[in-house]
């Protein structure tokens, strides 16, 4: 492979990139957060999401600090940040490909045991295996300055080492190419097996054919199955072009779309996860508007108890009479869960 020169980074694509960490990391804190508050949503399929969400977290934190800093040679922060993202990055296509197998086992094999059994597995698998890679990889002085090659400012393998395709495959792609294959491959499956139970099921209750059910439970999950592969490929697809690219030498590598869109790419997957699985699922998106207004309907009766109470200082003996008894019924009528 031949010496390639630095991909220049612009400042637009900086601003797009930072942008996109910075959401992702809401977002899968946001995803934290909900599974926190509510006990009812601690489902395991939601703990395995949770653990995505911290490698997503980690992901962008690390992420940012490369476009930020925008390395231009090796350092120990440099080392550091590619480190992080290495790990944090490798963890999160363990975390995405063990919630498709959860659900295959679960659904397709009917094993809530088995798919349970499964999750310490998913433990060791998903931590240990980046772990010991990231390890190796520092150890043998592998991570490091790579002139943005096949990243956008942040560090990750060493650009000048040998043997740095294989590092590539070994810290990322190969898991990547894999997550390729089994996301579709699974999430098929499972459609087709939940088609196949509605249909059987239909059979016996031809009353379900003629309701509407475009905005039903199931249709939804339905829908949801079939966009989760879609939007991971979406999202990674881009830096597996660079990929390709820079083994072949490839000048397009370094055209300013595709180093944009692999930025967006390797940092947004919080965010996206959290649209899925936090703003268009319903019943969570209810409790969050319920809780910010609360918040503001607890907002504006503390407002009028200041100025009633100052109002009320002036004329004592009418005190109870100024109390607003629709400012309590509106508060009280808010259910904060």
């Amino acid at each position: 492979m031949a010496e390639t020169n630095r991909t220049e980074v612009y400042v637009y694509e900086q601003v797009v990139i930072l942008s996109s960490c910075v959401l992702s990391f809401f977002g899968s804190l946001l995803i934290i957060c909900t599974f926190a508050r509510w006990p009812d949503l601690r489902t395991t399929p939601r703990k395995l999401l949770v653990y995505l969400s911290v490698t997503d977290l980690l992901s962008a934190l690390s992420y940012f600090y490369g476009v930020l800093r925008s390395f231009d040679s090796d350092s120990g922060d440099c080392i550091a940040q590619g480190a992080i993202s290495t790990f944090a990055n490798t963890s999160s296509f363990f975390w995405t490909v063990a919630i498709a197998i959860y659900l295959y086992v679960f659904i397709v094999k009917s094993s809530q045991r088995q798919a349970n059994n499964l999750v310490l597995y998913f433990h060791l698998i998903s931590w240990g295996v980046p772990f010991a890679i990231t390890v190796a990889a520092l150890s043998l002085h592998k991570i490091g300055y790579d002139a943005s090659e096949v990243s956008v400012g942040w560090c990750w393998v060493n650009i000048q080492a040998e043997d740095r395709v294989l590092w590539m495959l070994l810290t990322a792609k190969i898991w990547e190419f894999i997550a390729y294959v089994t996301l579709p491959v699974l999430y098929m499956l499972v459609k087709i097996h939940i088609h196949r139970a509605h249909a059987a099921l239909s059979e016996y209750r031809p009353i379900l054919t003629s309701s509407p059910v475009s905005h039903s439970p199931s249709s939804m999950a339905d829908r949801k199955l079939t966009i989760i592969p879609i939007i991971f490929i979406m999202l990674r697809m881009w830096s597996t072009i660079r990929f390709l690219l820079l083994l072949t030498d490839s000048p397009a590598g370094h055209n300013p779309v595709l180093v944009t869109l692999h930025g967006i790419g390797n940092t947004f997957q919080g965010a996206a996860n959290c649209i899925m699985f936090v703003l268009l699922t319903p019943s969570i998106r209810s409790r969050l508007v319920a809780q910010l207004c609360c918040k503001g309907q607890d907002k504006h009766w503390r407002s009028e108890s200041v100025s009633q109470n100052r109002a009320s200082a002036h004329t004592p003996s009418h005190r109870e009479e100024n109390t607003s008894p629709q400012t309590w019924e509106n508060n009280e009528g808010v259910t904060c869960t």
